[in-house]
């Protein structure tokens, strides 16, 4: 009979390990239950910063660094404030969650946090395996990508890939209360490509130029974008650098959760829970993290129910117009932040549409690629 070493391992303690955590150790539920956080490296500096949008109060709002009630879009076509009705969006910084959440970990006497890289976890000896050690538990919760997904197939697949600059000027050129959620008045050579701007304060900002494209460029390229963009957009002279991140999410239809096993459920970025077509997972994250609790405390299979079919056959469409025709990705967007409100489209992206918006927000993208894409991916689905 296996006696394991605890009864949860969760590996990976990053945003989902973390948020799965957390949520964890708020339920009686789980009391007296021995968890271990498996993680390669203690997560304590501030590598990555996370966004996301809410029309009511959340759990995580006292971690918010700064909030917006507007955005702008900017294309060769258009230039527009767009206002975010009932929602804000909000940023939080990684470091400030990690030591929050952490903190709050070692006050109870259910986690134990480990420095060690999981290599593989053997689901009949139920133990992971670690280059320090081994661990055995009843369950595993695992957040590392499995990378099948890169595997050429009837799979799409681009990557979400960006560095940012937190910069600081003399002058005092931004406006704090207005965000930049896409800029492609520069680009990179014909891809879906653009930058994002979160001003801080009126002379300190995040810049981050993004790619959604199916090739990784060097890193030179995103330095002469960003500094093309400081001078060029925002007619900088001088500035100060403060801070760097930056970042390579995989946008993909792979269908993650189907790694899903009787003891090993996949998580964060390994489950398939970043959103396929924007790249967003916090509160997507947040979601999921809840319905698997109360999956478990059900009797049910974690994994049961997390993705919704018809959202996902959206993404794949989408992904696949991209992955064909990289350079349509100006043109697309635009259609989709000038012909839908911020509310419908943060509904959209949450999955809280029903099929009549939904129906609406896809024609507002009417492109004849897209018609191509849906049947491409029928007759995939049926082979």
């Amino acid at each position: 009979m296996l006696v394991p070493d605890y009864y949860y391992i969760i590996v990976g303690g990053g945003l989902a390990g973390l948020q799965l955590a957390s949520r964890i150790s708020n339920d009686v539920f789980f009391k007296g239950k021995k968890i271990a956080i498996i993680e390669p490296q203690a997560k304590i500096e501030n590598d990555k910063t996370w966004c996301f949008w809410q029309n009511s109060p959340g759990k995580w709002d006292d971690l918010i660094h700064k909030s917006w009630k507007k955005t702008g879009f900017f294309s060769s076509e258009t230039e527009e404030i767009l206002n975010l009705g009932d929602y804000t969006y909000n940023m939080i910084r990684s470091a400030d969650f990690y030591e929050s959440v952490k903190k709050k970990l070692d006050k109870t006497e259910e986690f134990v946090f480990i420095n060690d890289k999981i290599e593989k976890i053997d689901p009949v000896t139920r133990a992971a395996i670690g280059q320090k050690a081994n661990y055995t538990a009843t369950h595993f919760f695992d957040s590392r990508p499995d990378d099948h997904y890169k595997a050429k197939g009837k799979h799409t697949v681009l990557y979400q890939h960006f560095k940012g600059w937190i910069i600081e000027t003399q002058e005092n050129i931004f406006d704090p209360d207005i965000f930049t959620i896409m800029d492609f008045r520069l680009k990179y050579e014909d891809s879906t490509s653009f930058t994002y701007l979160l001003p801080l304060t009126r002379n300190k900002a995040l810049v981050e130029f993004t790619f959604f494209t199916p090739f990784l460029t060097k890193e030179e390229v995103y330095d002469e974008m960003l500094e093309k963009y400081i001078r060029q957009i925002l007619n900088l002279k001088t500035w100060e650098i403060r801070e760097t991140e930056t970042g390579i999410i995989p946008m993909t239809d792979y269908p993650f959760h189907k790694e899903n096993s009787a003891y090993i459920t996949k998580i964060g970025t390994g489950g398939g829970w970043v959103k396929a077509s924007s790249g967003y997972s916090f509160k997507t994250t947040e979601k999921k993290v809840e319905q698997l609790i109360q999956n478990i405390k059900s009797g049910v299979s974690p994994s049961q129910g997390l993705f919704n079919k018809d959202f996902a056959q959206y993404d794949s469409i989408f992904l696949d117009v991209l992955a064909r025709r990289n350079d349509l990705g100006e043109r697309l967007f635009t259609k989709f932040y000038t012909k839908n409100s911020m509310e419908d489209i943060f509904r959209f992206l949450d999955e809280e549409t029903s099929f009549s918006e939904n129906l609406k927000i896809m024609l507002s993208l009417y492109h004849p690629e897209f018609i191509k894409s849906f049947f491409r991916k029928l007759l995939s689905s049926r082979r």
